[in-house]
Parts: structure tokens; C-alpha cells; sequence
């Protein structure tokens, strides 16, 4: 049995500033992008993408984080109780930001960049998709800096003790999903999207593992006191996560018919 090492949540402090590992963990996120983001714009400079396109791109999706992850939390976990108290909405440093809400948010932050640049809308999600892993095992290294999002019960020998919630052995939930979501699902896309795919392949396949990661995790996490388990046992985050499975197969079948139907065309121009 491992006992969590209590980190101190303040990383350092400058002045009456302090610093947090996790407003750390949201810098190492967007550093990754953009180092990861310029490597791909340079092998991809042939179908028009740019290093200043990345830099472009963080600036749109910063917003889309931090409005449409806090929007999701307050609408897909606690709408009852922000309709009563409207102004806590905007009180963020409470905590409560929704992955969800939040990849919906980038979404639609990544369309008006889409349109600004004349770029299609799948060609923009597609070149953004393998960069977005590595961002999400920062964060959940920083949720577990934090000790926050524990796992359930567990009598596993990896099984660890938060004492601020309990002397029970739980699962480090955390460091699971910094495992799949983060690494493991960088792994997969980074390698699928290094050879040329049909567009919305790349995207199609970033919700699969994504909602396939996180929807297996959730097993191992303490579903949110507020609301508990839901329909079939699931927890809220398994339910956001199904729809994107469904979805993202959905865009793989369909990029791969409709390159299907393209490839023949050309062919048949060629002649």
C-alpha cells in the first residue's frame, strides 16, 4: 500500500504571487503544443500549414478551453445549482472545468480559425489532433499533484491512501489516465497521422481513444459525490464519452468510403 506524498499545491512564490503546479501543468500543456505543432507544420508545409498557424491556433484555443470547459462543468454536472447562484459561474478559481465541455469549446474555437484562414474545418481538426494528448497527461499529473479526481476503493498493491479524503486504498486514478489518455493515446495518433490519411481520420480517431480511455479509467475514478452513478452504473464522464466513441467510428467509416470513392475518380481522370 502506497500513501499519497501530500504535494504542496504551490509550486513556488514570487512575492504575495503564488505559483500552482497546476497553472504549470496548463503551461506544459501549451508549450507541447507548440513545439509539437511547428514540427508538424514543417512536414506539412506542402498543404499550406505555417509555424505562425500553431501560434494562431493556442491563441483560438486557450479561449475554447477555458469557456467551454467551464460552461460544460456548469451544464452537464451542476446546472440546478449555478441556475440558483448564476454569479459562481464566473468564479473559476474555485475549481470545476469539464473536458467535455471544454473539447467542444476548441471545437468551435477551431472552426472560426478554420474560416478566418479558408482552411476546411476536419483538415484543421485533424492537423490539431495528435498534439492534444500530451497537453491532457499534464493536466492530470497536475490533478494528482493536487490530489484531487481519486480513484475508487481498490485492495490492489499499487492501491494508495489519500489522507485527505480517507484511510482507504484507492486507485491513483490520475496517473491512469495520464497512462492512456495522455501517453498511450499521443502514441497511437502521433504514428497514425505521420503517413498521409483520408480526411477526418485523424479526427475520427482521436475520439475513439480518446472516449475509449477515458470511458475505461472511469472505472477506476470515484464518480462525483454530487451526483454518484448514473444509468447502468455509468458516471457522467463514461456517459460524455460514449458519444464520442460513436462519432469518431462514425468519421473513420466515413473517411475511408468517401476516399474510397475519390481514389477511383482520379484514377479514371488519369486515363
Amino acid at each position: 500500500m502506497l500513501v499519497y506524498p501530500q504535494f504542496d499545491p504551490v509550486a513556488f512564490r514570487i512575492g504575495p504571487l503564488a505559483v500552482r503546479w497546476y497553472g504549470l501543468m496548463y503551461l506544459v500543456g501549451f508549450v507541447l503544443f507548440i513545439v509539437l505543432g511547428r514540427r508538424r507544420a514543417q512536414k506539412s508545409m506542402l498543404t499550406g500549414w505555417r509555424a505562425a498557424d500553431v501560434d494562431d491556433m493556442l491563441f483560438f484555443g486557450v479561449f475554447g478551453v477555458i469557456l467551454g470547459g467551464r460552461l460544460g462543468y456548469v451544464l452537464f454536472y451542476k446546472p440546478l445549482y449555478y441556475f440558483a447562484h448564476p454569479l459562481e459561474v464566473f468564479e473559476v478559481w474555485h475549481g470545476g472545468m469539464s473536458f467535455h465541455g471544454g473539447f467542444i469549446g476548441v471545437l468551435v474555437a477551431l472552426w472560426f480559425f478554420a474560416r478566418q484562414r479558408g482552411k476546411r474545418w476536419l483538415d484543421v481538426t485533424d492537423f490539431v489532433a495528435p498534439l492534444i494528448p500530451l497537453g491532457l497527461a499534464a493536466g492530470r499529473l497536475g490533478n494528482f499533484i493536487n490530489g484531487e479526481l481519486v480513484g475508487r476503493p481498490t485492495d490492489l498493491p499499487w492501491g494508495m491512501v489519500f489522507p485527505q479524503v480517507d484511510q482507504l486504498p484507492r486507485h491513483p486514478s490520475q496517473l491512469y489516465e495520464f497512462a492512456l489518455e495522455g501517453v498511450a493515446l499521443f502514441v497511437i495518433l502521433w504514428a497514425f497521422a505521420a503517413r498521409r490519411r483520408p480526411i477526418g481520420a485523424v479526427s475520427g480517431l482521436f475520439l475513439v481513444g480518446y472516449g475509449a480511455f477515458r470511458f475505461i479509467a472511469e472505472f477506476a475514478r470515484e464518480p462525483d459525490s454530487f451526483l454518484g452513478f448514473l444509468a447502468l452504473g455509468f458516471t457522467m464522464g463514461q456517459w460524455l464519452s460514449l458519444p464520442m466513441i460513436v462519432v469518431g467510428i462514425a468519421m473513420l467509416l466515413w473517411a475511408y468510403r468517401r476516399a474510397g470513392k475519390i481514389e477511383p475518380t482520379l484514377m479514371d481522370r488519369m486515363k
